[in-house]
Formats: structure tokens, sequence, C-alpha cells
């Protein structure tokens, strides 16, 4: 009979709860990049517009290891990166002395813009550390990976004017693009945002068939979920 009677005093006192308590923090499913976008190892014969940019939406999955602040992810998505040429047109079904080739050549018509895009189905692999592993949507997060992509497709739009009347010209082909596309990537942030860079492994276009150019690009990430 006492003791029931110290038991609801106890309860009556507000003594704290001893009971776990349960988390289920964000595994951070959803990865959205934005970013500009640029080559590197550029040849004088190839004049890129300052403004190109970079977008990738992936899903992801998350397995932490064991109760640390790291976990490992990966997923898929896609990812499409453009660039636009300044006063040159790039030809993508040029036939020279070589063979096929694409080409840089000086823009004589007088394009209002010309844009090169090239598309991948990408797959991120990260190792990932957050400083709260309670909440992933707060706190400092910091990873490191590589994304490996297969490439879904290539070409060349481009707009200018014959006579007063918009032309548009598009040119799709991936005869001269590397199939596979390997980035390095890391990224560092807080919450559910964080800046991101990524260097590429391999050349835009395959050995031979143009310039041995490699894309790069810097930019915000949004997680969540």
């Amino acid at each position: 009979m006492s003791s029931g009677i110290l038991q609801a005093q106890d309860a009556d006192k507000g003594l704290p709860n001893t009971a776990p308590i349960i988390s289920k923090p964000s595994r951070d499913f959803v990865m959205l990049q934005f970013g500009y976008n640029s080559w590197l190892n550029k040849p004088d014969s190839v004049h890129l517009k300052s403004f190109g940019y970079t977008f990738g939406g992936f899903l992801c999955y998350d397995f932490p290891i064991n109760t640390s602040h790291f976990s490992f992810a990966t997923g898929l998505g896609v990812k499409v990166n453009v660039v636009y040429l300044d006063q040159q047109l790039l030809l993508l079904s040029d036939t020279s002395a070589k063979g096929y080739q694409a080409r840089f050549v000086p823009d004589t018509v007088g394009y209002k813009r010309d844009k090169f895009v090239t598309t991948y189905l990408s797959a991120p692999f990260e190792l990932r550390y957050f400083s709260n592993n309670k909440n992933r949507n707060k706190g400092f997060k910091a990873a490191a990976g590589l994304q490996i992509g297969t490439l879904l497709g290539a070409g060349e739009k481009g707009v200018h004017s014959v006579g007063g009347t918009v032309v548009k010209n598009k040119i799709d082909t991936k005869r001269f693009i590397t199939s596979w596309d390997f980035a390095a990537t890391a990224r560092i942030g807080y919450g559910n945002m964080a800046l991101y860079g990524s260097y590429n492994l391999t050349p835009v276009f395959k050995s031979n068939y143009g310039p041995a150019v490699t894309p790069f690009s810097v930019g915000i990430t949004l997680t969540g979920l």
C-alpha cells in the first residue's frame, strides 16, 4: 500500500523520465545540386562564355556506420552540364581529313547563343560526416566521394536570326563524347545547405575526337528527408 503511495508521490513531483529517446534522423535521401560549370585545359582554339551551369538531382540511400557520426551513401540520378560558346560554333557532324571530329570554328553567322549540353545517368558514392547524428537537418555536414555516370545524350543547340525570323538549330550525337563520366566530389555545409565542388577525372571528348578539356563545377547542394 505504502509503495503505491510513494510511486504516486514521485509521479506528482515530476521526477525525470528515464525512458530512452527514440530518434529517426534524416537520411538525406534527396540531394539537389546547382552550380557553375566550365572546362579546364582548354586550348586557345576554344572560347567559352563566363556563364555555364550544371544541375544534378539524386535519390540516395544512407548506411550509418554503427553509432558513429559517419555514414556511407549511394544512389542514382541525372546530371546535366551546359557550357555556352563565345562567338564560336561547335561542329559535331564535321568530316575532316582526319575523319569525324568535334571542331570549334568561328561564328560567321552571328548566333544569339550557342550551347553544348551533356546529360548523364549518374550514381554518387559518398562518405558522409554529420556533427549531429540525432537530427541531420541541423549541424555541420561534410562529404567526399565519386560520381560515376553513363552518357544519356549530348548535343549543340544554337539560336540565330535569318531575315528577321528566329531559327533554332539542334544537333544531337554521342559519337564524339566520352561514354563514361567519373568525377571526384566534395561538399561542406550546415543543415540542409552546403557548398560543393566537382572535378572530372575523364575528359568531355573521346581521344582524337576533340580537345582534351576537363569539366569542373562549384555550387550549392540541398539535402533533406
